[in-house]
């Protein structure tokens, strides 16, 4: 079993929104290397996390964000554990 730092899966989210460099009104500000990303303050706390088929997880966030799917070989990416970084470099 391993755990998993929330605020580590919420930042490694993969839905299309998060990848693409944040929400529609964060893209819409120039970017500026001062500026940083204002997460809501319950965006790293868990409402509850629902099975997908037999292939991955989706988290929903108590901030209302649902939209990444974290498939099983991701999350073993994603893995803080020796054991399973050590698997994936074999």
């Amino acid at each position: 079993m391993s755990r998993y730092p929330l605020a580590a899966l919420r930042a490694a989210c993969p839905c299309a929104e998060c990848r693409s460099g944040g929400t529609r009104v964060e893209r819409s500000i120039p970017e500026d290397p001062l500026l940083l990303p204002v997460l809501p303050a319950r965006s790293h706390e868990l409402e509850h996390i629902e099975q997908v088929g037999n292939y991955a997880l989706q988290m929903i966030w108590k901030d209302g964000h649902r939209f990444g799917i974290y498939p099983w070989e991701y999350l073993w990416t994603l893995c803080p554990c020796e054991e399973h970084r050590a698997g994936l470099a074999s």
